[in-house]
């Protein structure tokens, strides 16, 4: 996948990815939620604005939701 989708340079601050804050900030439930809307929106706006890389980006938060739960 693109650097875009990834790792996009502008929800990065120094060494630390938004996403990696989000997840420290919030309880597990709380960023299950924010994942899951995240998912949503990406779907939902895919043929009206993104396309495929909005697809894209509602599957990486899908995976990255996966791989917070673990083994759970």
């Amino acid at each position: 996948m693109s650097e875009a989708v990834d790792h996009p340079s502008h929800y990065a601050k120094g060494e630390i990815e938004c996403i990696v804050a989000l997840q420290s900030a919030l309880t597990p439930e709380e960023f299950a939620g924010l994942c899951k809307g995240s998912i949503l929106q990406y779907v939902w706006r895919e043929k009206g604005k993104g396309g495929i890389q909005d697809l894209q980006k509602a599957r990486w938060y899908l995976d990255y939701l996966i791989k917070s739960r673990g083994d759970k």
